[in-house]
């Protein structure tokens, strides 16, 4: 190896100092620009083979390095704009201080151009990788993408569908058992669920948590009180008014998220129905709306913010030179009980 200010007068590259070291160009790169994500060991041997050949990293080569390891992608095609919000400040709190910066991209599940797009955004803007919160996180062929281009991922589902070291699990069906027994256990036997899209697998989780919720009280969902909603406020209410109007008329109902019972709330004031006197609702998420809302929502608390955290670290974790995350770190969902939910009247019963 020759030594600093030896004879030879060739400029060592990174190229040359990542041979030497034994590692890639981007762990070289990960310890000039002081990445938090090296082992010491690794860090201190490459420093000491810097020092030893006198490398000088050219700064406009820095740069460029720097610009495309450090940028994370957010993509989403989640209407729920809190949802997304709690999910930036999660990421936001692990990559603060670190050189990291977050870029966020809505999209279209469903357009036809959604794959070419997405590797567009990817390419052109050099990502080191990828947060995927649902639905596009259960897209097999997004996966795919990211496998055939090598861009590191991870994702957010209500099952697990992938490794460890990949996924955030937040076992929804969980949480929606949990409201389904708190309805069961005031004594509603006619509940109504407004589930998400079916093109969601959080809908399809949700759905089968109420349904087991009710089954551990010895009742059913009557598949007559059951709509779909689009996890907005405007299919909330829409679902509502079908629900609504049924004979008899189910005296609870249960929403797939806090934005359609929001909706559910319009739609019963609208009906000259009282919550909780004449019906009682439960949401799912525990987003800002349900405490907004009057009376104030009972709802099922998932933490995004804590989601979006996990997702990140178990993405920088994917960084070269790194041990890979392989614990599955539990997201409890658990019912906020407020002022939404009751007994129902005797006549009701």
């Amino acid at each position: 190896m020759p030594a600093k200010g030896g004879g030879d007068n060739k400029r060592m590259t990174i190229n040359d100092v990542a041979r030497l070291a034994n590692v890639s160009k981007k762990t070289i790169s990960r310890v000039i620009n002081n990445s938090p994500l090296l082992k010491p060991e690794t860090r201190e041997r490459v420093m000491a083979i810097i020092e030893e050949v006198g490398y000088q990293p050219d700064p406009q080569a820095r740069g460029l390095a720097f610009r495309r390891s450090f940028l994370i992608g957010l993509i989403y095609d989640n209407p729920n704009a809190q949802y997304v919000i709690d999910l930036q400040q999660g990421i936001l709190d692990v990559i603060r201080g670190s050189g990291y910066e977050l870029l966020v991209h809505p999209c279209q599940r469903r357009d036809p151009s959604f794959l070419s797009d997405i590797r567009k955004f990817v390419e052109r803007q050099r990502l080191f990788g990828v947060v995927l919160p649902p639905s596009v996180s259960e897209d097999d062929a997004l996966i795919r993408l990211f496998e055939e281009i090598d861009c590191p991922y991870a994702r957010i589902a209500a099952v697990s569908l992938d490794l460890p070291s990949r996924m955030v699990v937040t076992h929804d069906h969980r949480g929606a058992a949990e409201a389904a027994r708190h309805l069961a256990d005031f004594g509603h036997k006619i509940i109504g669920h407004i589930s998400g899209p079916s093109s969601s697998r959080s809908s399809h989780e949700r759905h089968r948590g109420v349904s087991e919720g009710l089954a551990s009280r010895g009742l059913s969902l009557d598949p007559r009180y059951h709509a779909e909603g689009g996890y907005t406020f405007e299919s909330g209410i829409a679902a509502a008014r079908q629900l609504l109007v049924l004979d008899p008329r189910p005296t609870a109902i249960f929403a797939g998220n806090d934005e359609m019972a929001a909706g559910v709330f319009r739609a019963a004031r609208e009906a000259g129905l009282d919550i909780p006197r004449d019906l009682s609702v439960v949401g799912f998420d525990d987003s800002p709306v349900a405490a907004k809302v009057w009376p104030p929502l009972t709802t099922v608390r998932l933490p995004a913010r804590d989601m979006g955290a996990i997702a990140a670290r178990k993405l920088l974790a994917q960084e070269p030179g790194t041990a890979p995350d392989l614990q599955e770190v539990p997201v409890a969902p658990a019912l906020v009980v407020r002022q939404s939910t009751a007994a129902p009247l005797l006549s009701q019963q």
